[in-house]
């Protein structure tokens, strides 16, 4: 199946953070408070993935109130901190949302994306995702996690399902 055909089946997308909606690096203030950078045009297509019909889930190996508050802000629901194994999580979500696997997209960039990446529907990985990630992956992006890859991975969702000039339609009707 190609790549167009898994996206337009996709009913539900997974993130990992770190290395995809961030660029990876980890900051720290003097006392301890963790720092990450999201990139808003990924956060718009987050926005345009919901108002297209299609679920948002986070699903991260680290425990970060930054990553709530982010969640929180783009009206994701689904959002799984500390997680070992993405493959066990994901299973969970896919049933009680009855979902099948080929119904999910996970972008994801390291190793532990894996279990999750080797059974959904659309696997997607940054620019930046480790060499094993890549050669896993039903998509590559050309941009790398946080600097707009998400959007990128979203905007090829939309298209494939004949939703992405709908999505924009709101943005280029002069007000």
């Amino acid at each position: 199946m190609d790549t167009k055909a898994r996206a337009a089946r996709i009913k539900l997308v997974a993130f990992d953070i770190d290395g995809v909606m961030t660029d990876g690096g980890l900051h720290y203030t003097d006392d301890g408070h963790e720092l990450k950078t999201f990139n808003v045009q990924d956060g718009l297509g987050i926005v345009l993935l919901k108002r297209a019909g299609i679920d948002v889930a986070i699903i991260t190996g680290r425990t970060s109130n930054v990553v709530s508050c982010r969640a929180k802000d783009l009206g994701i629901e689904h959002v799984f901190h500390g997680v070992g194994n993405k493959g066990t999580v994901s299973a969970q979500l896919l049933e009680k949302l009855r979902l099948d696997w080929s119904e999910l997209a996970f972008m994801g960039d390291d190793l532990i994306d894996l279990p999750a990446m080797s059974q959904c529907g659309l696997a997607i990985a940054p620019a930046n995702a480790r060499s094993i990630v890549k050669d896993r992956a039903h998509i590559v992006t050309e941009t790398s996690g946080g600097k707009g890859a998400v959007r990128e991975a979203v905007e090829f969702i939309l298209a494939a399902q004949g939703k992405l000039d709908a999505a924009f339609a709101p943005y280029l009707t002069p007000q």
